[in-house]
């Protein structure tokens, strides 16, 4: 995992493993890796790993099971999903609304991208 300085490695990390969450690596109930682990396979300090489960805990992403670990907990994905829309819907989307005016993109523009994106979507499962 390669970090950028614009975010909190922390946030990073979080994004990641939402992420992986909403690839369907990580399901409801997985245990994720330990904080010992996962640390030392993204080369960071354990107390980053540690902020990094806290946070999603607090988001109620992850569950503690005091002496077992951390898991993904059955609302995850949903949980997620709404955070990502949100964050689409005030951050990306006006950026991409902008552009589409700016190059005058109608419609049938719009619409053979979204068929285009498809077929090339279809075509890799």
């Amino acid at each position: 995992m390669e970090f950028k300085s614009n975010k909190g490695i922390f946030l990073q990390i979080a994004d990641s493993l939402c992420n992986q969450i909403l690839e369907g690596k990580l399901k409801t109930g997985d245990r994720v890796p330990s904080v010992r682990e996962l640390a030392s396979e993204l080369e960071v300090n354990r107390n980053t790993v540690m902020r990094t489960y806290s946070y999603l805990q607090e988001k109620s992403i992850f569950q503690n099971q005091r002496g077992i670990g951390f898991f993904i907990s059955e609302n995850a994905m949903g949980i997620i999903k709404v955070k990502e829309k949100n964050e689409f819907f005030v951050n990306m989307l006006p950026e991409i609304i902008e552009r589409v005016k700016l190059l005058k993109l109608t419609s049938s523009d719009l619409k053979e991208l979204v068929v285009e994106l498809k077929n090339n979507d279809d075509e890799n499962k």
